[in-house]
């Protein structure tokens, strides 16, 4: 362990244990309801309407600093056992998953382990074009213009990819010809290019990825009941996903859903209690440096970019300067995002780090219109100054 690092653990075992006592403050033997002063009664009874007690649901979180603003939870985590969602529930956050992978292969940099200008071929020797491998580097796969394709037949092969894990959903990726564009000209989202880079992790390290981000980002964070899938889903505590087909709810997660076992793009289980201790964390730069940090969550741009839109991602996360969920930003203030959609599960992590604020929402199917929930939350937070 690198010095400084041991000081970082103290002080962030000591901002752990303050930010969970303001959050669950409310949360009384399960309870899970705060409104800060009934403003949000707009998005309160937006998602009332949304998510009925005896369906699937989610639960939101708006924080300013260790302020809660508003906490609610909505519906069943379970239907079979009728087990309400709390700030507690584990939810499948699905492609936010990607920023803690993101997050662990920037560990390694801190570290000196790796360099974020290495070619993948640095690390596998079997892609059958070598050209392929020697152009792409991880920050190429970081930012989502590697150009690798994504030549897996998931809907042709779903019976293999329901229990496929990240070995098994990055393998096809070895056997390109080419590339989809050069590194680094365009922007093209890839699942199997954060496979390649939990396996980095894992080729780096010589251990499990998910024992690497347990130790490295969940326990000094206090995420003590978040969890990584290798193969199936936590058994306890958590929710499980639905879809509304032909009049009914059916399960739609591990068995049901394939991709679920491949965790390096959707793997991590997490509730918005614990993601609250994980923006904490991410802003106190107490399990990575500021500069770093701060390289993360700004735009990354390509020196060779040939697109007709600017960039607008870092390493991982969605930059919403100029544009925000695919649209202008006409707000006052910048946003570091991202959202996830895996099976039924959906969820969304905004941050506003330059006013200290986060929103968060997790959910256990898919709702009728998710950016709508987004743009009401946001709208009541500039509308009552809290991005002052």
């Amino acid at each position: 362990m690198p010095a400084g690092k041991p000081i970082r653990l103290i002080k962030l075992i000591k901002c752990g244990k303050s930010l969970l006592a303001s959050i669950f403050m409310c949360l009384i033997a399960g309870a899970c309801s705060f409104n800060s002063g009934r403003i949000f009664t707009g998005l309160d009874s937006l998602l009332t309407g949304e998510f009925h007690s005896d369906e699937p649901g989610g639960a939101v979180l708006m924080m300013k600093g260790d302020k809660t603003l508003f906490l609610k939870c909505y519906g069943l985590a379970d239907l079979a056992s009728e087990e309400k969602i709390t700030a507690n529930t584990l939810f499948n956050l699905g492609s936010v998953s990607k920023t803690f992978v993101s997050n662990g292969i920037l560990i390694l940099r801190e570290r000196g382990l790796i360099s974020l200008e290495d070619s993948l071929c640095k690390y596998f020797d079997d892609f059958r074009n070598h050209e392929v491998s020697e152009k792409v580097r991880i920050n190429h796969m970081l930012s989502h213009t590697s150009g690798l394709p994504d030549n897996r037949n998931v809907a042709g092969n779903r019976e293999f990819f329901l229990s496929a894990k990240d070995i098994e959903n990055f393998e096809p990726l070895k056997f390109a010809d080419s590339l989809n564009f050069e590194p680094g000209t365009k922007f093209a989202y890839s699942n199997p290019a954060f496979n390649g880079l939990a396996l980095i992790i894992e080729k780096v390290t010589g251990r499990p990825w998910q024992d690497f981000i347990r130790e490295n980002i969940f326990i000094p964070s206090g995420m003590n009941g978040s969890r990584i899938t290798d193969g199936p889903y936590p058994q306890k505590g958590v929710a499980h996903a639905y879809e509304f087909v032909n009049g009914k709810y059916n399960e739609s997660d591990y068995g049901e859903f394939p991709t679920f076992a491949a965790a390096g793009n959707g793997g991590v289980w997490s509730s918005v209690s614990e993601l609250a201790l994980y923006e904490k964390s991410i802003k106190s730069h107490l399990f990575l440096n500021k500069e770093l940090t701060e390289q993360s969550r700004s735009v990354f741009y390509p020196e060779n970019w040939a697109d007709t839109i600017s960039p607008f991602i870092g390493y991982s996360w969605f930059i919403g300067k100029e544009r925000f969920l695919d649209r202008q930003n006409d707000y006052s203030v910048d946003f570091v995002y991202h959202t996830g959609d895996q099976g039924g599960f959906r969820a969304f992590y905004i941050s506003v780090p330059e006013k200290d604020v986060l929103y968060l929402g997790l959910f256990n199917r898919p709702p009728g219109d998710l950016n709508k929930i987004i743009k009401t939350g946001i709208d009541l937070l500039e509308r009552n100054d809290w991005f002052e």
